[in-house]
């Protein structure tokens, strides 16, 4: 096994192969990016607090501190934590099994192939072009997930989770009281989707056309259609969204305790920006046509599309570029040998 003990800004070559990386930090920023060619390589650009561990050992490499372990990540509450900090970019083979544990910090994820599981207690996390499958558990970060291929699992006690340009074949999406929006590819394949909510708003923009069996509950929040095909029941208490939109080849079903609900149709033409708010007290004004029906809230005080779900589908965030991308040479003074995810 080769180590190094990080405590300044340094940059790391590693020749030998690496299939496995495992992060774990606490505040700061870790960036890990998938590449097709070259060695794994590892830019330190700042840290703060105790030194990181760096060690590879049959084709498993791990940056970490050493105190902070993987397993009971999610209740690490260790005062420790917060004197701590350190910005970490990694670019890693795209076959890559990657695994990234972050305190307080941002995580971004891009351009792997491999399986990919994020934990967050409060960091948020960005994953972009993922195709293998992909979990990611939360605390109260915040998730986005864009344009992946593989299957897909979130969970979240008070963070939002947000799909855009989805068209993975299987979500599964389980929140407390963080917002839900996902937003499907329309040249993605037919999904099976399931999305499960206590008080927070699930949004689901599907393609135009549409293709899957609908079956959306809501015990005490609003839900609204776009699709003139689904029918909506219950006028007091429960309600409920049922049907089959074309063919029916996809699922999706949708259930909250008291959030609201809303099914949106994007647009038939790609270049026709969607950048309507969302009401779902009233209806859902999305793309050519008007919902044919809503049903109501008895109380007259459901939720509207003024929060982040609306925002998340409007105005999808780039995720920054990684800088371990340019890293090349090691830092004089290196040692011999290489160079260089429900769990709540």
């Amino acid at each position: 096994m080769s180590e190094w003990s990080v405590a300044e800004p340094r940059k790391l070559t590693f020749d030998e192969p690496v299939t496995a990386l495992h992060v774990r930090i606490a505040n700061g920023t870790v960036n890990v990016v998938g590449t097709d060619e070259g060695p794994a390589h590892l830019e330190v650009s700042s840290i703060e607090g105790p030194p990181l561990i760096v060690a590879q050992e049959n084709g498993t490499l791990t940056v970490a501190y050493e105190d902070l372990p993987w397993k009971g990540f999610l209740k690490w509450l260790d005062r420790k934590g917060w004197r701590r900090s350190a910005v970490v970019s990694l670019a890693v083979p795209a076959r890559t099994r990657v695994e990234v544990g972050v305190i307080g910090a941002t995580a971004v994820v891009s351009g792997i192939d491999g399986r990919a599981v994020v934990k967050g207690v409060s960091g948020d996390t960005t994953l972009v072009g993922l195709s293998g499958p992909v979990r990611a558990d939360t605390v109260s970060g915040n998730v986005e997930v864009q344009a992946l291929t593989g299957d897909l699992r979130l969970n979240s006690v008070s963070g939002d989770l947000t799909v855009i340009e989805g068209s993975s074949p299987s979500v599964r999406v389980d929140s407390v009281s963080g917002s839900v929006i996902v937003d499907l590819d329309p040249a993605g394949r037919s999904s099976d989707i399931r999305l499960a909510s206590i008080s927070g708003e699930i949004a689901v923009r599907l393609p135009h056309p549409a293709d899957a069996e609908v079956e959306v509950d809501s015990a005490s929040g609003v839900v609204s259609s776009a699709f003139e095909d689904l029918r909506i029941d219950g006028q007091w208490g429960a309600k409920k969204i049922t049907g089959r939109l074309g063919a029916g080849n996809g699922r999706l079903k949708a259930t909250t305790v008291s959030g609201s609900i809303a099914l949106l149709r994007r647009p038939p033409a790609e270049d026709e920006p969607w950048d309507q708010e969302v009401d779902f007290e009233k209806k859902a004004d999305v793309g050519e046509d008007d919902p044919q029906d809503t049903a109501p809230d008895p109380s007259g005080t459901g939720p509207t599309a003024e929060t982040p779900a609306s925002a998340a589908l409007s105005t999808p965030a780039t995720p920054p570029a990684a800088d371990a991308a340019t890293a090349t040479d090691a830092t004089d003074g290196s040692p011999d040998g290489p160079t260089h995810q429900k769990g709540l």
